[in-house]
């Protein structure tokens, strides 16, 4: 029956699969930008930074070549922030520690910053034809609903991913079946299960609905932040970079001062986070600032928060993006 639904699986994804551009190569890097840029990202957004990283990265020695500020503005829109400093350290590791070569064995690629179990199961089998399973999101689903399996720890569903992927003579392509399926049929909800090709090999078919587990209610925190926006004429705006943690760690910035009470005034931006409600109140000022930063003039070669951008677009309209 494993192989009956491997092949049908398979013969699905061939003819169905959405034509994406890392599905049009086997190269290590390229794989490895999209996994990376697809976590926590849908693909409508990643499409088009995608694009624009591999025109200006086009390999792991223009990327390990860049500086921290050039890779960031390159990953401003994707959020997440810290995926695109990884990223970066790993291509300089690669670049300083193994002459410019990707890492073929799957420890190997683990080993690099910021790529973990499933990400290097995804490299080494779409690159190399490992036989390791991926398990990101949209394939724990997959495989919780085959199984029946709604409440199976991670360690359950590594095995299971594994039991199936041993079925399927192509890890490559298994995998990438897998996280297909999960994405445009087997949906989190309202899952289109007349349309999946395994649906007789699955014990939740057709009442996946009822199964789906409520998500737990994200507690957000309210934060006011009152930010200082230093201008002149001459010399465009003051920004100074955020701290190597925290949010929106290693962006630019306007000063930042978190208030302890909410003000009587109306923010001029609320920019939503996971875990945090970042009210954003700009008090335009043309005194000299303290501490260190810089003036920008042009600060559309920066990577700023896209709160920031939204919040000087309503006090700062003049200002270049």
């Amino acid at each position: 029956m494993s192989s009956v639904r491997a092949e049908l699986l398979l013969g699905w994804y061939a003819a169905s699969a959405r034509d994406l551009p890392w599905r049009r190569t086997r190269e290590p890097y390229a794989i490895w930008v999209s996994e990376i840029m697809l976590q926590q990202t849908q693909v409508a957004t990643v499409l088009p930074r995608y694009a624009a990283w591999i025109a200006r990265f086009p390999d792991i020695a223009r990327l390990a070549e860049a500086s921290l500020d050039e890779v960031l503005k390159a990953w401003e829109g994707l959020g997440y922030y810290r995926r695109a400093r990884f990223i970066h350290a790993a291509a300089r590791v690669i670049a300083d520690e193994r002459c410019g070569q990707f890492p073929e064995a799957f420890d190997g690629i683990m080993s690099l910053p910021g790529i973990g179990r499933s990400t290097a199961g995804a490299i080494a089998s779409i690159c190399f034809g490992d036989n390791t399973p991926v398990l990101d999101g949209n394939v724990k689903r997959v495989l919780r609903r085959w199984d029946n399996a709604h409440q199976a720890s991670d360690k359950q569903l590594w095995q299971l991913a594994q039991a199936a992927l041993d079925t399927s003579g192509d890890p490559a392509t298994w995998n990438q079946a897998m996280m297909e399926l999960g994405a445009t049929v087997c949906a989190p909800r309202n899952p289109d299960c007349a349309a999946c090709p395994v649906s007789a090999f699955c014990a939740s078919a057709f009442q996946a609905e009822a199964q789906v587990a409520k998500k737990k209610t994200v507690a957000v925190r309210d934060v006011h932040w009152q930010v200082h926006l230093h201008t002149c004429p001459h010399q465009g705006i003051w920004l100074t970079r955020r701290p190597a943690s925290g949010i929106w760690a290693g962006l630019w910035s306007p000063p930042i001062i978190e208030l302890d009470e909410k003000p009587d005034c109306t923010p001029c931006h609320i920019h939503l986070l996971t875990h945090r409600r970042l009210h954003l109140y700009g008090d335009v000022s043309g005194d000299s600032p303290s501490g260190d930063g810089l003036w920008v003039k042009d600060i559309s070669q920066l990577a700023l928060p896209t709160g920031i951008h939204r919040l000087l677009e309503r006090r700062l309209p003049w200002l270049q993006h």
